[in-house]
């Protein structure tokens, strides 16, 4: 398995820079894949998870609205029975 890997590697780098100036190249030429990367996971992934964001947000308001009509409906019950206690 180890040995496979390594040919993999191997086969993946055409040739390794010998000079400073290849090496610069080299270097420049990882620093825009790089760029790319990063330009599609702004683009594609981010977008992704805004919308996710975005959907758990909702699920998070609906809860947050019926717990606060729940408690509100307990209290204008309580504050009924506490008016007919005090009205008797």
């Amino acid at each position: 398995m180890i040995l496979t890997l390594e040919k993999k590697e191997k086969s993946k780098m055409t040739k390794r820079p010998k000079t400073t100036g290849e090496h610069i190249i080299a270097l420049y030429g990882h620093i825009s894949g790089v760029k790319k990367s990063i330009d599609n996971l702004k683009s594609n992934h981010i977008k992704h998870l805004h919308s996710d964001v975005d959907k758990i947000d909702n699920k998070i308001d609906k809860i947050t609205s019926w717990i606060i009509y729940g408690l509100g409906s307990f209290g204008i019950v309580l504050l009924g029975q506490l008016l007919y206690i005090l009205t008797k």
